[in-house]
């Protein structure tokens, strides 16, 4: 038997037990990433991932300009829905009826929006910002209606009706390369990390004006707030640093190490744990909240497709997979995680702390989100 027929039948085999669980990496060579993509779509005709969820995760392709919509029990896509260029963040509505995707761009700057409708798994429009360029963060407000979204390019944070395309509220953060955003759980303020200031900005959104900004560390981009509301954990990724701030008064609780490009930041549903993707370690690291210490390191168990130099790190980070994007289940089981330069989704036991599978979106994955 040759060895792509014994990978082969090994993976069926795994099907038939559903248990989905990481044979290879994704190589680097082409010969290996067809045999890949091959076992993918063989896992993906059946009940190959077996996490037991039920929920859509919604996968934004950035190569490709599209959005991969995924069985969350089965890794199986459901429909692939274009985008504009550049997609890197999608907002989930409250209902879970409307996703909006950020188009930053690629080259040339993205200054759109694409609202997709999840029922019927089609665009329903594409709302021009007009003067508002590279959009990134983005996140539904509480009424279900408006999205919150970072124009990067001229330093603000937009209010977007989702209906009516309409940009309703512009707040100037006064911070070059304003990029991830984050609500607090009451939705009464918006913080964004800004890339070129190493700055962490607190946003009123009822009053629609700026709290305050305090500089956390160069390169400040992922970010995500504490279940209770009191802290904002931020990612510095050149500085390989996590800051940790009081989400009230915008003081530094601490500073901790974090080695690898610390890109994104996700705190788990029950607030006890925050996950950090390093793109340049090509891992994700468990901090203990509490203890205020990383607890284990998760490699991706994956390797970069063979062309990358059109991708927005390249080569930048090594070879690796590069995981940027993590979005935790609701119930904190699993966790996944979007490795941009390998093309797979790698799907963490929140349990184990294992790899517990993969599945396959498009190309160059990265920004996630959890429909209900």
């Amino acid at each position: 038997m040759t060895n792509r027929g014994h990978m082969m039948n090994t993976v069926v085999r795994r099907v038939v037990s559903i248990v989905f669980v990481s044979l290879v990496g994704c190589t680097a060579t082409g010969a290996q990433t067809r045999v890949q993509a091959a076992e993918d779509e063989t896992w993906a005709q059946g009940p190959s991932l077996g996490s037991g969820l039920t929920g859509t995760l919604v996968v934004l392709n950035k190569a490709e300009a599209s959005a991969s919509l995924l069985d969350a029990g089965t890794g199986r896509e459901l429909a692939k829905v274009p985008t504009g260029s550049g997609p890197h963040e999608v907002a989930i509505s409250p209902d879970g009826a409307t996703a909006v995707v950020a188009n930053y761009g690629q080259r040339e700057p993205g200054h759109t929006l694409t609202v997709i409708d999840l029922v019927t798994k089609r665009v329903r429009s594409t709302i021009d910002l007009v003067e508002y360029h590279r959009p990134h963060g983005i996140q539904y407000l509480a009424d279900g209606r408006r999205v919150a979204v970072t124009a990067e390019r001229e330093q603000a944070v937009i209010i977007v009706d989702v209906e009516s395309g309409v940009v309703e509220t512009v707040v100037k953060t006064g911070q070059p390369i304003s990029h991830m955003l984050v609500l607090s759980p009451d939705t009464s303020r918006i913080f964004v990390s800004s890339m070129g200031s190493g700055t962490l900005t607190a946003i009123d959104v009822g009053a629609g004006k700026v709290l305050g900004s305090v500089a956390t560390g160069p390169g400040a981009e992922g970010l995500d707030i504490s279940p209770d509301g009191g802290e904002v954990w931020v990612g510095n990724r050149d500085a390989d640093t996590l800051s940790i701030v009081d989400a009230k008064t915008l003081e530094i609780i601490a500073t901790l190490p974090c080695e690898g490009f610390p890109i994104r930041v996700k705190f788990t549903p029950d607030g006890q744990h925050v996950l950090v993707s390093n793109a340049r370690a090509g891992a994700v690291a468990v901090f203990d909240v509490s203890e205020r210490i990383e607890i284990t390191r998760i490699s991706m168990q994956a390797t970069a497709v063979q062309n990358t130099d059109e991708r927005l790190f390249g080569d930048r980070l090594g070879r690796g997979p590069v995981p940027v994007g993590i979005l935790i289940d609701p119930a904190g089981r699993y966790a996944f995680v979007a490795n941009t330069n390998a093309d797979v989704i790698t799907v963490l036991d929140l349990k184990t702390w294992k790899v517990f599978g993969r599945v396959v979106a498009g190309t160059e994955p990265d920004g996630l989100g959890w429909v209900p």
